[in-house]
């Protein structure tokens, strides 16, 4: 057995169910609460719930894993591991990467704790633990995987359409008065995540033109290892479908798979959010 396993957070999503090493992945929950309602109140709290805006309504709201949380998730795994790697969303998005780092500084020289800040999530960080998982399975070292994860973390790109702007006004991410105007417009923002900050590039005004400017984000590449598509609650079936065939086609040895929305990323950016990840083929010499 692997003497180490690798510690993601609920954000993560796995478009392949199995590979090699899965079983090394464990994942911390994220706390999603609406209408502040304690976590037991929300255990059957579904992406469909949450409103498309929250203008005048009670907030949905997405809390990182506590200090304390973490550190209990550390000392029951190193009942089986050595080594932790701790992959959590990027740091720019939540505290849950700083409430880890608290967390290891407390157990220090108890178990070994290597902390990768991801700088995406979703299938972005699903990928990187995945990655993380398999060299894992193959006995690397800890330092092994994180040179592996850190050189394929620029590899790995994304971009989000994001109609509920209240949603990321309440996080923090921009203003109110950007996220009122854009929503009464009924504009689709469009943000990418660079260096893991959540960061504006451009506004459309319909479906049409979204799905336009998403193909031509996938032609800025050559040669990509998965194109995977996030799809909102409810599903843009009619653009998903050109999107698949746009990416079959222009990258055929790439795997493409579409992934429904998980309850917290649709509680961070709203359930009417899509989001394209791309990433690009790993050098076989870092394998």
């Amino acid at each position: 057995m692997s003497s180490v396993c690798i510690l993601t957070d609920s954000t993560a999503q796995f478009p392949r169910p199995s590979f090699p090493g899965r079983h090394l992945i464990k994942a911390i929950p994220m706390h999603v609460y609406l209408n502040h309602s304690s976590d037991e109140a929300n255990s059957e709290l579904k992406v469909e719930d949450l409103p498309a805006t929250i203008r005048g309504k009670e907030v949905p709201s997405i809390v990182a894993p506590t200090v304390e949380e973490f550190r209990q998730t550390y000392l029951s795994l190193g009942k089986t591991y050595n080594e932790i790697v701790v992959l959590p969303i990027s740091s720019h998005l939540s505290s849950t990467l700083l409430n880890a780092q608290v967390a290891a500084a407390q157990i220090q020289g108890r178990l070994a704790v290597q902390i990768i800040d991801s700088q995406t999530t979703s299938v972005g960080l699903g990928y990187l633990a995945q990655l993380a998982a398999e060299a894992a399975a193959r006995q690397a070292s800890l330092s092994e995987i994180e040179h592996l994860v850190r050189g394929q973390i620029p590899h790995i790109y994304s971009i989000f359409c994001i109609p509920g702007l209240t949603y990321i006004f309440r996080a923090g991410f921009i203003d109110y008065s950007q996220a009122m105007v854009g929503e009464m417009l009924n504009l689709f923002p469009i943000f990418t995540l660079e260096d893991g900050h959540l960061t504006p590039l451009e506004k459309v005004r319909n479906l049409r033109h979204l799905t336009d400017y998403l193909q031509e984000f996938l032609d800025e590449f050559t040669d990509l290892s998965q194109i995977s598509v996030i799809q909102p609650v409810p599903a843009l079936a009619h653009e998903g479908k050109s999107l698949r065939e746009h990416a079959t086609m222009s990258f055929p040895k790439a795997s493409f798979n579409e992934t429904p929305i998980n309850l917290p990323l649709a509680s961070l950016f709203g359930p009417r959010s899509l989001s394209v990840f791309a990433i690009e083929t790993l050098d076989p010499k870092q394998k």
